[in-house]
């Protein structure tokens, strides 16, 4: 009981690991030593060598087995792969507003899952991005606004993960690029087309010139042009 009350439950893991694989080495050593003694009754000493050679990898399973049974998270996974469509977007992207392809993977890779699911052309989303980020996960506007789609956190905390941070969450480029599509579908498929909807994501719905969902219409153009030229350029 008293030793309960101090040693954790990570730390009785740890303890029933450690003895597995003394267990475990014991086990392999004892049975290299009898066929050892086997080997040299029946004039075969090289036989000592070859069973040495089976101790380290007999024992080398058992701290694969106890990293998992101590939790340690794995790696992650990798990051969907990219169609030619977006990659080729990606390029010109990085080049047009000078950000490292590294930095962008995840943001497109991201737009194009989502862009899946929600039935959304992903080069809109990344429009959008464009038009009000400029693709820097960090920009913040006035109105309180954060991110790499400005997506206001007071009024879409409902759309964010349940583990996720409610206080940075946003300026996560992944998670705001989820919640800001989210933002963006429902916006197009309330206020009855894709102007509408645009007018209503950029806050200004009442504007008669549409001017912000012709910029990002405009951004979005750009990109298509963009890729056309890529592919005139490959043949």
């Amino acid at each position: 009981m008293f030793a309960s009350t101090i040693f954790s439950p990570a730390l009785g893991r740890v303890s029933s690991v450690a003895l597995a694989l003394f267990q475990k080495f014991l086990m392999v050593a004892g049975l290299v030593f009898v066929l050892a003694l086997i080997g040299l009754q029946i004039g075969y000493p090289g036989l000592i060598n070859g069973l040495k050679s089976l101790v380290p990898s007999a024992v080398a399973s058992v701290p694969e087995q106890a990293v998992g049974e101590l939790g340690v998270a794995s790696a992650e996974p990798l990051l969907e792969t990219l169609s030619p469509r977006m990659q080729g977007a990606l390029n010109y992207v990085s080049r047009r507003y000078r950000v490292s392809t590294e930095a962008l993977q995840p943001i497109f890779a991201t737009a194009q899952t989502v862009g899946r699911e929600l039935r959304l052309d992903p080069l809109l989303i990344v429009a959008v991005i464009g038009v009000e980020s400029g693709f820097n996960p960090f920009s913040q506007s006035v109105f309180g606004a954060q991110g790499l789609m400005q997506v206001v956190p007071r009024f879409h905390l409902d759309k964010l993960p349940e583990e996720a941070d409610h206080q940075s969450a946003f300026l996560d480029p992944v998670t705001n690029v989820q919640v800001g599509a989210r933002v963006l579908e429902e916006s197009i498929r309330r206020n009855g087309g894709l102007e509408n909807g645009l007018q209503q994501f950029g806050g200004a719905i009442k504007d008669p010139a549409r001017r912000y969902s012709l910029k990002v219409l405009a951004e979005k153009q750009r990109l298509e042009q963009a890729l056309q030229r890529q592919s005139v350029s490959a043949t």
